[in-house]
């Protein structure tokens, strides 16, 4: 994409007061003539030593050294690109921007639109979760151990199982049919264009600055014949393979983190109750197995020095979560920072697991922890009988490309020895076959 005219970039931050812009997200108060100060948001403090200029357009913090400008305040607190803080603060203001080459800038109006109507449409699930129609969907969040605080919190609502409830208060709002239709809020079959969300709970899903771009809702009624849960459809602003659910309530606790710790789990309930729990990094992928486009994001909001950072997968003991710890395996190599494998005890998921045994019991889950790459081997050797030597091989014939896969000199060679380890054979023997799997020959 074209480079923005510097002259707007220029233009587009001197009529910004930074002061609006990181008073939303910090408490701000008069520190004398020009400057206001708060608690800084990139490190933890007790008395405020975040400082903000209003005329010059800078902030600095006397505690972690972090400054800056209006665009680098975004940056750093939102994770979005250089041109992305521009558009957005240009947005704001109504400032029509330009391109090097002399076009004007990208239509964004319509994406904006999309924003809107989701927007809209995640405050009409919210006020239909107080009506006497959403007597299940209050039931379900109950008996989960949601209160009406939680719900709040995560913006969770409710779809009403009619045809047509919200779009007629959407298109009310002056929402077009082609512009619900374009932000997956409502579908078209012979009945005509129809709410996609029907007799549904609904979670609200946001991308990493906290704009809502899709649903997740769960199915709740018997008659209910579609899919127990179902998401928004492919649209310009909502891609499912790089969306992760609650990482715009998780980024600054992940980003402040010592070490800086990312949860995954399998879904909304599972984000909810780590969270109340106190786990507030904890994640979910919406709808899609976990791949390279969430690595990608979340290594943005972790940055890239975070190779004493740690990912946790904390999926469900069953068969279907082993297998999707071993599909976000195959993609470990692509984080810097240090993958692991939490299984709760008895297959619990970390929703059940906070109903059984506590918010103590869901903390406890990150202190049982194995490295992923140790969770991926034991996986392999438990479908084979290790008291025989037909056993042995044939676990070291599986596991051995799962050690090959492993990029690092130094962690390579530990790993054949746990192998080693768990076979009962000779390391010698072990280490043969990884290099075999290595370069393709085993």
């Amino acid at each position: 994409m074209p480079r923005i005219r510097q002259s707007d970039v220029e233009e587009v931050k001197s009529r910004t007061n930074i002061a609006d812009i990181v008073g939303e997200r910090v408490a701000l108060k008069s520190a004398g003539v020009g400057s206001m100060k708060g608690l800084c948001p990139f490190h933890d403090e007790k008395s405020p030593s975040f400082h903000v200029r209003q005329q010059v357009g800078f902030y600095h913090c006397f505690g972690c050294g972090a400054s800056g400008d209006v665009y680098s305040f975004l940056r750093e607190m939102d994770h979005v690109s250089f041109t992305e803080a521009v558009e957005r603060l240009a947005g704001r203001i109504g400032y029509t921007l330009h391109y090097e080459d002399g076009g004007a800038a990208p239509e964004t109006s319509g994406r904006s639109r999309l924003y809107a109507a989701n927007t809209a449409a995640a405050e009409f699930f919210r006020s239909q979760l107080l009506t006497p129609d959403a007597e299940a969907a209050r039931r379900f969040l109950g008996e989960r151990g949601f209160d009406a605080g939680a719900a709040a919190h995560f913006g969770v609502g409710f779809a009403p199982k009619g045809w047509d409830g919200m779009l007629k208060a959407l298109t009310a709002q002056g929402f077009t049919r082609e512009e619900l239709t374009n932000a997956g809020l409502v579908s078209a079959g012979q009945r005509g264009v129809y709410d996609r969300f029907r007799g549904r709970l609904v979670w609200p899903i946001r991308d990493v600055t906290g704009q809502t771009i899709g649903f997740g809702a769960r199915r709740l009624f018997d008659d209910d014949k579609g899919p127990k849960y179902l998401n928004t459809p492919e649209t310009p602003i909502y891609k499912k393979a790089q969306v992760l659910y609650g990482l715009d309530l998780a980024k600054r606790d992940i980003a402040r983190g010592d070490p800086r710790r990312v949860v995954v789990v399998e879904g909304y309930t599972d984000v909810m109750a780590c969270h109340l729990a106190g786990v507030t990094t904890a994640i979910a992928t919406c709808g899609t197995a976990f791949g390279a486009e969430h690595i990608k994001t979340l290594r943005r909001v972790m940055g890239d020095d975070s190779a004493a950072g740690e990912v946790v997968f904390t999926f469900d003991g069953d068969e279907a979560g082993q297998k999707a710890a071993l599909r976000a395996f195959s993609e470990d190599s692509r984080f810097t920072a240090q993958t692991f494998v939490a299984v709760a005890p008895d297959g619990l998921d970390p929703c059940d697991l906070r109903l059984q045994r506590g918010d103590a019991a869901v903390r406890g889950l990150l202190d049982a922890k194995v490295p992923m790459f140790e969770f991926a081997i034991d996986r392999k050797l438990s479908g084979y009988d290790l008291a025989t030597v037909e056993g042995q091989v044939g676990a070291l014939r599986a596991a051995a490309p799962i050690v090959a896969e492993i990029r690092d000199p130094l962690l390579r060679p530990g790993y054949e020895r746990v192998l080693a380890r768990r076979l009962g054979m000779d390391p010698t023997d072990v280490h043969r076959q990884v290099r075999a799997a290595a370069s393709g020959a085993a």
